[in-house]
């Protein structure tokens, strides 16, 4: 059975785009034996925080803070060697309601967002998001808060506007807030008024997984719907620049849930630009579902969008194998979250690791570095913390039937010392070359681990 046509027309507005996959190129991670690291390879510093799931860094690039599932840590990286724990904030209430599920949190300035729960709950708890002051990362102090009534799986705060995705069966929709005072919506844009059809398609494949910010762009990656970019310089009334796609919607309306939700092509998880702009790149987390190719872990596709009207797809960055690589195989290697700066894509691969590709011919990205340890850190995110210096990496204990632990990790991503051929001298610690080191890992959402755990809590 073919798991997915590809689409060959669009009908939305705004421009799609739809190539086959043998029209791009794809670079391998690799399929020889695995090697763990040891003494004369290991990150710069970890600090296990409970129930790590998404990390980012303050403006300073001196504090992380991690959503921890209940809460949220606060950590000091000053000293990328030596990382340390300088506040959490636990089994945490809202209006005198627990929270759960707080899978993402952003900061901007002073300012932390905590939003949750991440997924769909029949529990009672807070659906929405608190502020708070983390002018002192040693003491954050919750300043408000806001009640939507709808789960929010991530969001994205830059300077005094909160962007959320809305998430229920019924709609899935980018949702802005200005929170400089009282928090208040001031705009909105929804997939089903844009694209009406995905309405009779079961309501996962069309899910708006997170959100990214460049400039006056908002990245939008709606799964099996495909990612869209719009333009917020006006965030009262986002307008829809282009989308790219994969998947054909009455092929996709056909499917079985389970299939038409885990497996490629499609699953646009989580998207981002690179700094000019120019370049986008789509992570798509998938598991095998035992259908015809394209079946297996997903990578990271590349696009070229200087021309928003004509986005182009330039290649992929396959996923690390893995020898089991369905959902509950307990070996995840499909892509998560990441970031760019200049010309480096910093990824993360679950137990798959962490990757630094030099994407300066994202026609051609280069795999300049990896480091996983697959029994123990399953990595949520990649983040730069010190342009030039160091980037960090959240591992995350949420992967159904995997004995990761959740820490904070920080790693060197100075590049200089690369060789042609791509790998790494051995004054970068934490990191083999491609030909040092391919990886037999892991990947993606943490959503049975995260059921299990609500129904424990519902009992």
């Amino acid at each position: 059975m073919q798991r997915r046509a590809f689409l060959r027309t669009g009908g939305v507005a705004g421009a799609t785009l739809a190539l086959p996959s043998s029209a791009v190129a794809s670079t391998a991670s690799g399929t020889a034996a695995a090697t763990e690291f040891g003494s004369d390879g290991e990150p710069l510093g970890r600090v296990e925080v409970d129930g790590a799931a998404e990390a980012v860094v303050g403006d300073a690039g001196e504090t992380a803070y991690l959503a921890a599932t209940t809460g949220f840590a606060t950590v000091d990286i000053s000293d990328p060697a030596d990382p340390a724990v300088l506040a959490e904030r636990l089994d945490l209430e809202a209006n005198g309601t627990r929270m759960t599920e707080i899978l993402d949190v952003t900061v901007d300035g002073d300012r932390l967002a905590v939003v949750g729960p991440a997924n769909e709950t029949s529990a009672d708890v807070f659906h929405g998001f608190v502020l708070y002051d983390v002018s002192d990362p040693t003491d954050p102090v919750a300043v408000g808060h806001y009640e939507t009534g709808y789960h929010i799986h991530n969001c994205v705060l830059e300077d005094d506007l909160l962007y959320v995705v809305e998430n229920d069966t019924d709609g899935h929709s980018l949702v802005i807030f200005d929170v400089s005072d009282d928090p208040e919506e001031i705009g909105r844009w929804s997939l089903l008024e844009h694209d009406p059809e995905w309405a009779d398609a079961f309501w996962l494949t069309r899910y708006l997984h997170d959100v990214t910010i460049h400039d006056d762009i908002a990245v939008l990656p709606h799964w099996d719907a495909g990612t869209y970019l719009l333009d917020i310089s006006e965030p009262t009334t986002p307008e829809l620049l282009s989308r790219v796609r994969e998947t054909d919607f009455e092929a996709q309306r056909d499917l079985g849930d389970r299939e038409a939700y885990m497996g490629l092509p499609g699953n646009d998880h989580y998207a981002m630009l690179d700094d000019g702009g120019d370049l986008l790149a789509v992570g798509r987390e998938a598991w095998s579902v035992d259908g015809d190719a394209p079946d297996g872990p997903g990578g990271i596709d590349l696009y070229d969008v200087s021309d928003p009207a004509g986005p182009e797809r330039l290649s992929t960055i396959d996923a690390p194998a893995a020898d089991d690589a369905s959902y509950y195989g307990g070996m995840w290697t499909i892509a998560h979250n990441f970031d760019f700066h200049d010309g480096r894509l910093y990824s993360s691969w679950y137990q798959g690791g962490v990757k630094v590709h030099d994407v300066s011919d994202p026609a051609d990205p280069e795999e300049r570095a990896h480091w996983r340890n697959a029994d123990d850190a399953g990595f949520w995110t990649a983040r730069v913390a010190d342009p030039g210096n160091t980037f960090v990496a959240s591992s995350t204990p949420l992967i159904p039937n995997a004995d990761t632990v959740g820490a904070l990790y920080t790693f060197r991503n100075d590049l200089s010392g690369a060789d042609t051929d791509g790998s790494l001298f051995d004054s970068v610690p934490g990191f083999t070359g491609p030909a040092g080191a391919v990886g037999l890992a892991g990947g993606a959402m943490a959503l049975e681990w995260l059921r299990r755990r609500r129904g424990a809590d519902e009992r």
